[in-house]
């Protein structure tokens, strides 16, 4: 390891961990075609310098491997989210909401709300509220204008967050995900709906993003 200005140099990668101090919250793991030892290396890294992991698509079979080595990360399942936070975290003052359009959308959801927990924020979860049964949503009309961001998470048609972003003064932000048929060509039409939504006040991340909407809505929360 060679300490660089903000950043640790491990030739394969180069760790920052000024990031905290830039952000907020260290630097995050993508771990989808990272070795193994490579994970590891980075994990430990970061935690000597005293930063927190977040590892993002994590695999269950890969966790396991971590596990070992670090006994203290946790693993969530369905967001295949690896975490481990070194002290408990300031609870910031605002709520957010994590809206899902179905069950289907839940795990990119719960990559949102699992993000967001970790990060610091208290998160309230509306799942299974999609256009299709939008009397579900109404229902729950108090909890959307208390929160102080929110996170639609939707498939098919990618409706809700426009319908969302209608009812609220808040910042929405709208994460399309790969769930519908055929000709919702893996979350392009949920994604090419949000984006051309008239709805001003909302933004728009990539097809199950659900961590870069979690990390985006800290930061506005903060």
């Amino acid at each position: 390891m060679v300490l660089k200005k903000g950043f640790c140099d491990l030739g394969f990668a180069k760790v920052d961990v000024g990031r905290l101090t830039r952000r907020g919250f260290s630097e995050v793991i993508y771990s989808p075609g990272k070795d193994r030892v490579h994970l590891a290396k980075i994990t430990r890294e970061l935690i000597r310098n005293k930063q927190d992991i977040l590892l993002t698509k994590l695999d269950k079979d890969t966790f396991r491997y971590l596990k070992n080595k670090f006994p203290k990360l946790k693993y969530n399942h369905i967001a295949k989210l690896g975490y481990l936070s070194l002290k408990p975290k300031q609870i910031k003052r605002g709520t957010v909401l994590v809206i899902s359009a179905g069950t289907s959308d839940l795990p990119v959801a719960e990559e949102a709300a699992l993000t967001l927990e970790v990060m610091g924020n208290k998160v309230i979860r509306l799942y299974d509220v999609g256009v299709a049964g939008v009397h579900r949503l109404m229902h729950n009309i108090d909890a959307l204008k208390e929160a102080s961001v929110i996170v639609v998470v939707a498939g098919m048609e990618g409706a809700l967050g426009s319908l969302v972003s209608g009812l609220v003064s808040c910042p929405v932000i709208a994460v399309p995900t790969s769930c519908g048929y055929g000709a919702s060509f893996a979350g392009l039409s949920a994604l090419l709906t949000m984006l051309n939504s008239c709805s001003p006040g909302m933004s728009v991340v990539n097809i199950d993003n659900g961590f870069g909407a979690g990390y985006l809505a800290s930061i506005i929360n903060k």
